[in-house]
């Protein structure tokens, strides 16, 4: 357990469904394998259409996603219209890069809908590269146990409720086998008509 990335502990999966998307993250919040509290959020909503869930060193995630919401404040000033998730993208790519003799230790995963409401998911790694993808991310400690569920479960062209129940035994069964993350979870299901949050229950040990 040598990486900073692992010093806090998080899970995250988004996934694309039939015209949604949707993205979930445990609640865990350690310092190693001693558990600080249990009710960590680590998925943020920037706009109607943009989701970023964070993973890595708890305290650059609480700077990134400050830094986020000023740029995208500032975005909705001068432009007069909301930052699209394609555009979102763009920018934390490029804040990273900004850093990159001195990173963020953070890997964040966007999820959204485009303009003309398709989904769409992109993840990066603490330089910005950034990775698309058409059917599902992960990020966090526990991507070997997530990966093997992800592949059995997934489908294409889920509906929200299938694509809800999809994720979430995903991300349960994942962190079960991971003891730094956990201690329950909470899904968010991207549609246009809105989003929807579900805060479930975990294994608390």
């Amino acid at each position: 357990m040598s990486s900073i990335m692992q010093y806090n502990g998080a899970a995250i999966i988004a996934m694309v469904g039939k015209d949604c998307v949707a993205i979930a993250s445990d609640k865990r919040f350690g310092i190693r394998n001693q558990t600080v509290g249990c009710e960590m959020k680590k998925v943020f909503q920037m706009n109607d259409k943009v989701l970023v869930g964070l993973t890595g060193l708890a305290s650059d995630m609480q700077t990134l996603e400050q830094k986020f919401r000023f740029k995208n404040n500032l975005y909705r000033l001068r432009e007069e219209r909301e930052m699209s998730v394609t555009a979102f993208s763009n920018m934390v790519s490029s804040l990273l890069y900004e850093s990159r003799f001195g990173p963020y230790f953070v890997e964040p995963v966007v999820a959204g809908l485009t303009e003309d409401g398709k989904p769409y998911l992109c993840g990066m790694d603490l330089l910005g590269a950034p990775v698309l993808t058409d059917d599902f991310m992960l990020a966090g400690d526990c991507p070997e146990a997530m990966f093997g569920l992800c592949e059995s479960l997934y489908q294409p062209n889920l509906e929200p409720d299938d694509l809800f129940e999809v994720l979430a035994q995903c991300l349960l069964s994942g962190v079960d086998r991971d003891c730094l993350s956990g201690w329950g979870c909470v899904v968010h299901v991207l549609t246009p008509q809105g989003l929807t949050t579900r805060h479930l229950k975990g294994r608390m040990d």
